[in-house]
């Protein structure tokens, strides 16, 4: 950069360098005063830490407590650490301020305690003393309740600046007191200065080199509140929310009215040992002895019965007539029939005629009555062949349950033609079922064993018969239900759990306590605090229909979701 050696020339260069240099400066200057300090957000997390609810929550060995503020009204919740039960008739008081007050049961099973020190603004120690039939204990917090939120005008000042012209900005905070105000006026002093000194022409050097160092100084500071995160619209979890949250960390944030609608339950893990479980895949089965299949034995046409056809899940007794089966003859038959019928009218023709004329002996005294009784039997018998004959043109079929139960299946109509053996009904008896399950390990069968259908139903099995055959490379076993629900029903696929009689320890929890992750790993929740629910991995292995063994991944001691897991599980 080159200047004019003579005065004249160069001071009105300098002059207006000079004076581009003041404008720079204080154009800088203002953005970067005003976001140098962190008042444009302390608004926003004022604003959101009031959306929260202040609350407090304390756990010992036998209670949970968790309170909620509301105006200088504490509702408190009260659960027992062990299983996370509700505490009900409990006397609770709570101190605040040196001033012991009683809490008052609510209808909802929580309870509510009301003092005016509750409200006050700042970290309120509460101690909390809790007497029911689970035992007395004392459990001490702080209630932190945050200050009023600042009025809106100020936030308003704050992003008034984007849309404001340079002057206005600058007449508006030279006439306010701030703390950056005075590094306003001292950034438009040094540019006065400067402006002064590169009127000089032996300070201009000088001056233009300060010049740029205050430039270069006041532009990084500008562009490092650029890079600030401005997104003023982003919750942020406040742990007073009353809401379900997942946290960053994965662990689970279930407020205690939500963990009372879905009954949340825990229980402590401890350390057993109990017998080991081989799984099995089977199927339900009929009793053989309590039911059975209705076939047709030479075919033919379906007739329906009197009542009409049988339908699905119809109770059927033993004998009941189910179908007839109108058979078919075809011409050759029916020719031989009627060839036979007439051989036998004219059979029983003789044969009463022969009767006529032993009567008329007898009457005479010529014969004997042994030999009118023999003509009587021989003409009956030709009476019972001609029947029979005759039956086979008009008697159809009947098919008959062959056991008390309900018709499980049917595959028939009026109608229909049939085919010598064909399943036209199958009849089952709901109260005595089994299952047939495939090992292709040995199992012992009579030990102890359960079952698990796809709803979570767990069976009880007694061990009938093992095969000596193998079917695809698999031992059959076969397991009577005990008391089979009425929701189970034939070729129903259940998972058994026959037990091997080996020991295996470890920490025993109900199958329900047993969630599984994004790639189907098992895992459990710990519930870690009173309103903090933690995922953990775990390894299983069977212990029965009802029951797992944990064998990694809990530590004796921790409380385990038992029942709501699956709900815990899809918060988001």
């Amino acid at each position: 950069m080159t200047f004019s050696k003579t005065e004249p020339h160069g001071r009105p260069r300098g002059r207006a360098a000079g004076l581009a240099m003041l404008i720079m400066a204080t154009c800088l200057a203002v953005p970067a005063l005003a976001g140098g300090g962190d008042h444009t957000h302390e608004p926003a997390r004022a604003a959101a830490a009031a959306q929260g609810t202040p609350r407090i929550a304390m756990q010992s060995d036998l209670y949970q407590v968790v309170g909620t503020l509301k105006g200088d009204r504490l509702t408190l919740y009260i659960d027992r650490s062990e299983d996370n039960e509700p505490v009900a008739g409990a006397t609770v008081s709570v101190t605040v301020e040196g001033e012991a007050v009683s809490a008052a049961p609510n209808a909802d099973g929580t309870y509510a305690v009301s003092s005016p020190h509750l409200g006050e603004p700042g970290a309120n120690d509460l101690v909390i003393q809790v007497a029911s039939p689970d035992g007395d204990d004392l459990l001490i917090g702080s209630l932190v309740v945050a200050e009023p939120t600042r009025p809106p005008t100020h936030i308003g000042h704050t992003h008034a600046h984007a849309g404001m012209p340079l002057l206005t900005q600058l007449k508006e905070r030279l006439g306010q007191y701030e703390p950056g105000q005075a590094w306003a006026l001292a950034v438009f002093a040094v540019g006065l200065m400067l402006g002064l000194a590169l009127r000089s022409r032996r300070m201009r050097p000088a001056a233009f080199v300060a010049g740029a160092v205050l430039v270069v100084a006041l532009t990084g500071t500008a562009f490092a509140h650029g890079g600030e995160d401005h997104d003023h619209d982003t919750p942020t979890a406040m742990p007073g929310s009353n809401n379900p949250q997942r946290l960053p960390d994965g662990a689970v944030f279930v407020p205690k009215p939500s963990q009372r609608i879905l009954e949340v339950r825990t229980t402590t893990a401890r350390p057993t040992e109990v017998e080991g479980a081989i799984r099995l895949i089977g199927k339900v089965i009929p009793d053989p002895n309590r039911g059975g299949l209705v076939q047709s034995i030479g075919g033919g046409r379906v007739i329906a019965p009197d009542a009409g056809m049988p339908s699905l899940g119809q109770a059927v007794r033993k004998g009941e007539v189910l179908a007839r089966i109108e058979r078919p003859i075809i011409q050759a038959d029916q020719a031989i029939v009627v060839e036979k019928l007439g051989e036998i009218e004219q059979q029983i023709g003789l044969a009463e005629a022969k009767l006529a004329r032993a009567k008329k002996l007898v009457a005479t005294g010529s014969g004997t009555a042994i030999s009118v009784s023999d003509v009587e039997i021989e003409l009956e018998g030709l009476r019972r062949r001609r029947a029979t004959v005759s039956d086979i043109r008009t008697t159809p079929e009947i098919l008959t349950a062959p056991a008390d139960g309900v018709i499980a299946t049917t595959r028939v109509v009026a109608g229909q033609v049939v085919q010598p053996q064909d399943v036209l009904f199958q009849v089952v008896d709901p109260g005595c079922l089994w299952i047939e399950a495939l090992s292709f390990d040995e199992a012992p069968v009579r030990g102890k064993a359960t079952a698990l259908t796809a709803d979570g139903t767990t069976l009880t099995l007694q061990g009938k018969g093992v095969s000596r055959a193998l079917q695809q490379q698999a031992t059959v076993l076969q397991f009577a239900v005990v008391d089979p629900p009425a929701s189970l029903k034939v070729g129903q696929p259940v998972t058994v759990l026959a037990a091997t009689g080996a020991s295996a320890g470890g920490i025993v929890l109900p199958r329900n306590a047993i969630v599984r992750g994004a790639g189907g790993e098992a895992m459990v929740w710990r519930h870690a605090a009173p309103e903090r629910f933690e995922p953990r991995q775990v390894r299983i292995e069977p212990v029965d229909a009802s029951r797992v063994v944990v064998r990694t991944g809990l530590r004796e001691g921790e409380r385990i979701v038992v029942r709501g897991a699956d709900l815990i599980s899809q918060i988001r």
